[in-house]
Formats: C-alpha cells, sequence, structure tokens
C-alpha cells in the first residue's frame, strides 16, 4: 500500500510510540516459548516481528532487572567459558498466568470479537 510523504511520517511517529510499548509483551512471550538468555530474547523480538522490533542492551536489562524486581521472570546462573556467570530466564508461574490474562483481555478477546472480526481483514 502506497503512502504519500506525509502519511509515511504519521505512520513512522505512529509506529515508534507503538514499539516502545512492546517490550513487555514481546519479551514476555520470548520467555513463554522457554528458558532463553537476553541474547536469545532479542533474537526471539526480532525474529517474530520481523525486525520491526530491535532491542538495545541497555533497554533490555533494565526490562528483565524490573520483570524480575516484581516476580514476572526468575533466573538461574550458568557458568559461561571465561567470562561471568550468564542468567538462564523463564517466566515464573505468576508471570504465565498475568501473561495468558494480558493477551486474552487486551488481544485476543478484541480480534475474536464478532464486532470487530471484519476491521482486521
Amino acid at each position: 500500500m502506497h503512502l504519500d510523504e506525509y502519511e509515511e511520517t504519521l505512520l513512522t511517529g505512529w509506529e515508534e510510540t507503538y514499539k516502545k510499548s512492546q517490550l513487555t509483551l514481546w519479551t514476555l512471550l520470548a520467555l513463554k516459548d522457554g528458558p532463553k538468555y537476553m541474547n536469545d530474547i532479542k533474537e526471539f523480538i526480532e525474529e517474530a516481528t520481523d525486525k520491526k522490533l530491535t532491542v538495545d542492551d541497555k533497554s533490555m536489562y533494565r526490562a528483565l532487572r524490573r520483570f524480575n524486581e516484581i516476580g514476572l521472570t526468575i533466573y538461574t546462573e550458568q557458568e559461561s567459558a571465561g567470562g561471568p556467570k550468564r542468567k538462564l530466564l523463564e517466566l515464573s508461574a505468576s508471570g504465565r498466568k498475568v501473561l495468558d490474562n494480558f493477551i486474552y483481555r487486551n488481544i485476543t478477546s478484541i480480534i475474536n470479537h464478532p464486532k470487530n472480526k471484519h476491521l482486521f481483514t
């Protein structure tokens, strides 16, 4: 679909705002897929979003620390060849329940609502 320059500017601005709000969802989805190291989470996000969402290390570290502090994730430290221990992250039981309910309340139930189905095709 072709956009003129102004429409492209509007869409780009909207997408930038949208991407910032997606980090939590995509990080937790990565961990729902299975335990991962930080770099594996970043790779999952890039692949799952066709590189439309990329995350720098600093933002990812901050997010992961916050998720751990509030109990959405847990980690185990793994030995690393010649470096500091690596953290293998996974969803906590609460993290899985919160994510599943978020998906249902904010995505699935909205997209699948009979009055909305035609809007997403």
